[in-house]
């Protein structure tokens, strides 16, 4: 069984190989964004906080196709932004992996403020308070003191918001497409062998990758999670 999960196509290959690249710059270039965003929403209170924390979680309740066609509305090449990019420096995300990364993005964003989110709110303010009053800048508390007390939630995000990218599905085809070598990742790999005539075997051998890959994810998860912690205990 390992053996023959090991011995994978260039089908296989490739939709793997995708799927680890646009998850991990989904959250890379998403990461600083959402701990501004989740410290905004957890120390803040300003004119629109309510909207704005509807607005980060939308892409929760909508449907992930209605997050690809705005986003192909917005950041195509007619769009608004996308248009201007394009124009003005030559950048285009719709129908490349650079799109398929800016849709897990935005389809896992809500998961990393959530998590990152209640991590600063569970942060005693006691500690940020005898910080400031030893002479520590805001934002000197902030890096030595708030985001290392945060740091299990901030993981926690990342793990999500990446498990999450790797699963998408909707928001990517819609915006990027089905591109060998570009936009097709794992399930949009596993969508279209299940269109093919004959298909039923390549797909479960997706389908067990994917469980695998998500599994190996969680559990990674699980493990660093309870390190920290330690190492934030002692």
């Amino acid at each position: 069984m390992v053996l023959w999960m090991l011995e994978l196509s260039p089908l296989e290959i490739e939709a793997l190989r995708l799927s680890l690249l646009v998850s991990s710059c989904a959250v890379a270039c998403s990461l600083p964004f959402g701990i501004l965003l989740a410290w905004l929403l957890a120390r803040r209170d300003f004119p629109g906080k309510v909207l704005l924390d509807g607005l980060v979680h939308l892409p929760l309740v909508l449907p992930p196709v209605a997050v690809g066609y705005l986003l192909l509305a917005g950041m195509g090449r007619q769009g608004l932004i996308g248009g201007w990019l394009y124009r003005s420096f030559g950048v285009s995300f719709v129908f490349s992996w650079k799109g398929a990364a800016l849709a897990s993005a935005v389809m896992a964003f809500p998961l990393l403020v959530r998590a990152i989110r209640l991590s600063l709110e569970n942060v005693d303010r006691g500690i940020e308070a005898a910080a400031a009053t030893l002479g520590a800048s805001p934002f000197d508390v902030f890096l030595r003191v708030t985001l290392p007390l945060s740091l299990p939630g901030v993981l926690a995000g990342v793990i999500l918001a990446f498990a999450r990218s790797l699963s998408e599905f909707g928001a990517t085809i819609t915006f990027a497409a089905n591109i060998p070598g570009q936009t097709r990742t794992l399930p949009v790999a596993l969508y279209g062998v299940t269109q093919t005539a004959g298909g039923d075997a390549e797909a479960m051998r997706l389908c067990l990758i994917s469980i695998g890959l998500a599994l190996a994810t969680l559990v990674a998860s699980d493990l660093l999670a309870r390190r920290l912690d330690r190492r934030l205990k002692g």
